[in-house]
């Protein structure tokens, strides 16, 4: 039997997804292999690197198992993953020299108000087309060199490998021999030249990196190397594909085309929009990554970057209590009183686009004595859809883009109150896929397309949507959308508020 299955990686913030796609781009199986959260009492978060490679190798065994499908028919793979992540670890042993440091830890905001404080926050902004931020990989690397002897040792004999997840499971998963990333992540580290397409020497100079240390940069659909994931195979087979998880989820919604949106909802949230062959840099809150290279043609993107978003509603269960999961959300939401004005806004380890304000704290204003349980996951869900229609309007005004419809996924999409809401603040379509893995759906049509096992139009025209349209009254989203800004401002700290 000829191979003519795609297997997907999706290592994400909660877990390790493996998912099957076949020869028609289909999904057939998905497995979920999740991972501990290491989160300490200053609110650093880390995870285990060898446990992410584990449970790549885990996820992938299940899923063909749950499948009930040979190794043999399985062509080749495709690798999404979360971004901004960092790890280290020794070449020459593949031993991790720390843990991984997640996006969502601001350790390394000294390291950047150093670095701004020497005058260079515009030339970081200007060369990686990102905001100097301790959410980007490049200080959590920085903080590493500065905190782990063993890894400033390691990058003066010119043995460290510095990278984001999809370079360390290559690295691991190909036994040693490949050490790339593609154009999507090495964007999203802070040292990458936008324009240049290159490291940046002068922006690795200000974080202590130096350049043997960082891996090779290849087109996102490249032949990145061979892997039998831990003899699963019998014979090695070709990854063909890594993707960042907000890329995939991109181009697995079909946004190959300028103007095109889709949001992420995860445990944080991307919001993205194709802008084509030139780059549109922006000084209103949103930064210019790339959105990939594929078949030799770079794409850019304007993208805004949230913190919390899923995160908050595991809050809501695990620390609150108020829900026993995040699935009753829809229902208790919709049973609070529509007048309630409070708000919550979730800068539990600051806030990032638009506001990019680190030193942010969380807040739950506008509370009367009538405010119930109901009120309060209402306004958790509802924070939500505010952060993403901040970034949204934002996108559109600085691209001169008028969005029409925001594409979205995830597992947030399922909640059909959140989903509403967020058409009615936008006031546009909300168009949710039938199909909830985009991330790894991405990476998987990537590696097919490049690997001539799918043909581009018939693979995303077989995507089919549920769509929500505007139902809320221009006057009432106004003043909801007016009482979410102030409360947003109260919890500043920086100048220059927005809203």
């Amino acid at each position: 039997m000829s191979g003519n299955y795609l297997l997907a990686i999706d290592q994400s913030t909660q877990g390790t997804k493996g998912l099957l796609f076949d020869e028609t781009g289909a999904l057939t199986a998905r497995v979920d292999v999740p991972h501990e959260q290491l989160v300490d009492e200053r609110g650093w978060v880390e995870h285990d690197p060898e446990a992410l490679y584990n449970n790549t190798l885990a996820a992938a065994e299940a899923v063909l198992k749950k499948a009930d499908l040979p190794p043999q028919r399985v062509a080749g793979a495709g690798i999404s993953n979360q971004r901004e992540t960092a790890v280290a670890w020794d070449r020459k042993t593949g031993e991790p020299v720390y843990h991984a440091i997640v996006w969502q830890c601001a350790r390394g905001a000294e390291i950047c108000e150093r670095i701004a404080a020497g005058g260079h926050a515009q030339l970081v902004k200007n060369h990686t087309g990102l905001h100097l931020s301790p959410y980007f990989s490049a200080a959590k690397l920085a903080w590493i060199l500065q905190n782990v002897p063993k890894a400033s040792e390691l990058m003066r004999r010119r043995e460290l490998c510095m990278g984001t997840v999809d370079s360390w499971l290559l690295y691991r998963l190909t036994g040693g021999r490949e050490f790339k990333t593609d154009y999507s992540n090495a964007s999203r580290m802070q040292l990458f030249n936008l324009t240049g397409l290159c490291w940046d020497e002068e922006v690795c100079g200000l974080f202590g990196i130096d350049l043997s240390a960082l891996p090779e940069v290849c087109d996102s659909d490249s032949l990145f190397g061979y892997s039998d994931f831990g003899g699963l195979f019998p014979n090695p087979i070709p990854i063909h594909a890594m993707m960042g998880d907000s890329h995939g989820a991109l181009f697995g919604q079909g946004g190959l085309s300028p103007g095109m949106m889709k949001t992420t909802y995860g445990t944080g949230s991307s919001v993205m929009m194709n802008i084509g062959g030139t780059p549109v840099f922006s000084d209103a809150g949103v930064v210019t990554s790339l959105a990939w290279r594929v078949g030799g043609k770079t794409d850019y993107v304007l993208e805004g970057n949230i913190n919390y978003t899923g995160a908050v509603m595991r809050w809501v269960v695990q620390e609150l209590g108020l829900l026993s999961s995040a699935k009753d959300a829809c229902a208790v939401a919709a049973q609070a009183n529509p007048e309630d004005e409070t708000y919550l806004v979730p800068a539990f380890s600051g806030l990032n686009a638009p506001y990019w304000d680190s030193d942010a704290k969380a807040a739950i204003c506008g509370m009367t004595r009538l405010t119930g349980k109901a009120e309060l996951v209402k306004a958790a869900e509802e924070c939500i859809a505010y952060q993403i229609a901040d970034i949204v309007n934002i996108m559109s005004r600085e691209s001169g883009i008028p969005i029409d419809s925001l594409r979205v996924d995830g597992g947030p999409t399922k909640d059909g109150y959140l989903m509403q809401f967020q058409s009615d603040i936008l006031q546009i379509p909300i168009l949710v896929p039938d199909v909830e893995e985009l991330s790894g759906m991405g990476a998987a049509f990537a590696a097919g397309l490049a690997m001539g096992i799918y043909e581009r139009e018939p693979l995303f025209s077989r995507v089919r949507r549920t769509q929500y349209t505007p139902a809320m009254p221009e006057t009432v989203r106004g003043k909801k959308y007016a009482g979410w800004k102030a409360a947003v401002n109260m919890v500043l700290t920086k100048n220059g508020k927005r809203g």
